[in-house]
């Protein structure tokens, strides 16, 4: 076969098998290699075949299938696996800048994705224009001949905006930019951008890949040209890769990811039908919902909106602790796609820091609890969220 589905494309891509024929893939934990000669080593670090490998940083067995795995089921010619999302959120960014650039991104953005760009790109010269992504018009504004890259989330963390990806990719390409693509939030099951003509796909696997909290991880997929020039050259030279048990790990949940993802999936949806009109909540987002406010563009993109909601609970910051604080099932942390179900005050936590002006802009209230569904029996996860609101 030349062309294999995603699910079986999650459970064999890239397989390298030992001299010892293993069924599980083996798992190399090494930092370097040895060479049959001196010969052998000068000719390695002139050139290194697919399989050849030189040091933990530049390459290892056990990171190359997961990276090969992962870029079959993306749909990508390559892929670069990084310790964690922001690693690779940082490496695709950093690779492909230098001073004097011009980056166009959305301003619905993750706590750090904003700081990469603000703090770390704008100190090194390059200029940043954050834009309303969910306006085509701000898009076409913003992109200049002279922009470099063109950067979003196609789901923004926490406040769940759909941007119509395929008219930014085409207004960026018609202006020669490259297109970075965030897509945490609508999974790796559910990813349409490489399909639309994204440049490089970033994941941190730590969510639907592994979803089981145990690994950080990440993933830059994208063209070979791309991937094995400038990302893998800064990735290697920075310590950025991922590390071998962390990417056994991900190899192992890639056997079930599509499983999980699709059952958390359809739970979102119906936990979001349950709780759209409660008389204790001012607002229900969910992407593929017919409320939200860009769900015709988000049903035309993809058949679900993942596995994150996000719910705003009338009475502010007060409300929402004592909400939080009367779930028996959910969990409280700052993570999301997990196998257990996750309640996070992105106000308080993971956008904490961001100036009042700036959440005001974004749209993450005292009010906003976001919520990643898990595996758990949706009836349940219904029941538990009901009764915490009546708490409230």
């Amino acid at each position: 076969m030349t062309k294999w589905g995603k699910r079986t494309e999650a459970i064999h891509g890239g397989i390298r098998r030992s001299q010892y024929g293993e069924l599980s893939e083996a798992m190399f934990m090494t930092q370097a290699f040895v060479y049959p000669s001196a010969e052998a080593a000068e000719a390695r670090f002139e050139q290194s075949g697919p399989d050849e490998f030189i040091y933990a940083r530049y390459g290892n067995p056990t990171n190359r299938m997961f990276e090969d795995r992962i870029a079959a089921y993306e749909g990508t010619e390559d892929a670069f696996a990084c310790t964690s999302g922001m690693a690779a959120v940082n490496g695709a960014l950093m690779a492909l800048t230098k001073a004097g650039d011009h980056v166009v991104s959305s301003r619905a953005l993750f706590g750090s994705c904003l700081y990469v760009l603000e703090e770390v790109l704008a100190r090194f010269g390059v200029e940043i224009t954050l834009v309303d992504g969910t306006d085509n018009a701000a898009w076409e504004a913003a992109i200049r001949p002279d922009t470099t890259l063109v950067f979003l989330e196609s789901i923004s963390n926490p406040t769940l905006e759909v941007i119509d990806l395929q008219h930014v990719i085409n207004v960026a390409h018609k202006n020669e930019a490259l297109v970075v693509v965030d897509n945490a939030m609508i999974t790796p099951v559910y990813s349409y951008a490489a399909r639309m003509g994204a440049d490089l796909v970033v994941y941190s696997t730590t969510k639907h890949v592994d979803g089981q909290g145990r690994m950080l991880g990440g993933a830059i997929c994208g063209s070979r040209e791309l991937i094995r020039g400038p990302i893998e050259t800064y990735m290697k030279h920075t310590g950025g890769a991922i590390n071998p048990f962390a990417a056994w790990t991900h190899l192992k949940s890639l056997e079930t990811m599509d499983l999980r993802v699709r059952a958390q999936s359809d739970s979102a949806l119906k936990v979001a039908n349950a709780l759209q009109d409660h008389e204790k909540l001012s607002k229900v987002m969910y992407p593929t919902h017919a409320k939200h406010p860009q769900y015709a563009v988000a049903i035309e993109q993809a058949a679900s909106g993942g596995t994150v909601l996000a719910i705003e609970v009338k009475g502010g910051k007060e409300a929402c602790f004592r909400f939080l604080n009367a779930l028996e099932i959910f969990i409280i942390s700052n993570n999301f796609a997990d196998a257990k179900s996750i309640v996070t005050h992105p106000a308080t936590t993971t956008h904490q820091r961001l100036p009042q002006e700036q959440k005001d802009a974004l749209g993450i209230s005292d009010s906003m609890v976001r919520v990643s569904i898990g595996l758990e029996e949706p009836e349940d996860l219904i029941a538990d969220l009901t009764n915490a609101l009546a708490a409230v």
